[in-house]
């Protein structure tokens, strides 16, 4: 079990980075929305501030390095360059699936991260499924002591785990187990899709049983279930997988959505790009945004250049803030300068 848990680990990593794993005709819908420009925003623009709060946690800016990897040899260096550079900007750190922290001692240290990031908040991550294969309360707090972790954030991938040749299938009465760790865990316990997206039922849903923040996670990134697809030996997962190429709600309308239907703290995930995407989702209403398939690249190299990215999107988000006269993040949270 563990030895096949590092292997799907690392294969992910390698397909992430080498191959076309988007899914085909569906965006993440932030091109359907534009900022009416500000000719004369009334502000200097080195007054512009990014400075944020999640959940009482302070950020530098309203960033988030989205769960990747953990479990696997090249998941250590990424882990740790992510770290180092997410410290050094003041972005908030999501982990990789925990459960091969549990299950496997030989890449622990992939998710020990806490020494590279000493102050920004750290949420660890594990497959809601899991609650049907053995996992509860007990081990969730043993991942959260392990980790140092601020925060847990439980997956939802539900798609995925169907094509997935190792996959878990029984989702069935996953939402009492949900609310019975929110209930006796004592750190805020959020709940993430892995890239097709939460609408506002189901993260209405999800608050009503204690659920303290939703990481949308939408469609128009990496589709899981064509990475599943590339890895599968079952030549039926593989032709059905392409059945599901545009499957999803775009990470826009699923920002709109979950915002309409709870007052939990959103957190915009899936296939953002850029600084203005993320100034977009948060006038859609998010408070923080996630990076992950579009920061991997830099971090299999070094700090360094992770750090000039981070520096990159900082830039074009204070950019997009002075174009329409935000000069703050709760400005930029309240404009109707986006249609």
């Amino acid at each position: 079990m563990t030895d096949s848990i590092d292997k799907r680990k690392a294969q992910h990593i390698e397909l992430v980075l080498n191959e076309k794993v988007t899914g085909d005709n569906i965006t993440t819908g932030f091109e359907n929305y534009r900022f009416i420009h500000n000719a004369l925003p009334e502000i200097n623009f080195n007054d512009i501030s990014i400075d944020t709060q999640f959940l009482g946690k302070m950020l530098k800016a309203p960033f988030l390095v989205s769960s990747m990897t953990g479990g696997a040899a090249m998941a250590e260096t990424i882990n740790r360059n992510l770290a180092i550079a997410a410290e050094e900007q003041g972005w908030a750190f999501a982990l990789g699936s925990t459960r091969a922290l549990i299950e496997n001692e030989k890449y622990r240290e992939s998710f020990q991260i806490r020494k590279y990031a000493p102050t920004i908040p750290i949420i660890a991550n594990l497959g809601a499924v899991q609650f049907n294969y053995g996992f509860g309360v007990d081990k969730c707090r043993q991942i959260i002591e392990m980790t140092e972790s601020d925060m847990l954030v439980l997956h939802l991938n539900s798609m995925q785990e169907i094509i997935q040749d190792e996959g878990d299938h029984n989702f069935k009465d996953l939402l009492g187990k949900i609310e019975q760790v929110c209930r006796q865990l004592d750190i805020p316990v959020g709940v993430k899709e892995v890239g097709f997206g939460i609408d506002g039922t189901t993260a209405k849903t999800l608050a009503d049983v204690g659920i303290s923040f939703i990481d949308v996670a939408g469609a128009g990134g990496t589709s899981w279930s064509q990475v599943e697809k590339l890895r599968s030996k079952n030549k039926i997962k593989k032709v059905a997988a392409e059945a599901f190429s545009s499957w999803g709600i775009p990470t826009a309308e699923s920002i709109v959505s979950v915002k309409e239907a709870v007052d939990q703290p959103i957190i915009a995930s899936g296939g953002i790009q850029n600084g203005v995407e993320a100034a977009k989702a948060i006038a859609l209403g998010a408070d923080m945004v996630g990076y992950a398939r579009a920061i991997l690249k830099e971090a299999t190299q070094s700090p360094e250049d992770l750090i000039e990215l981070f520096e990159t999107r900082e830039l074009e988000l204070r950019m997009s803030m002075f174009g329409i006269g935000a000069a703050t993040i709760r400005q930029l949270k309240e404009t109707d300068r986006i249609k």
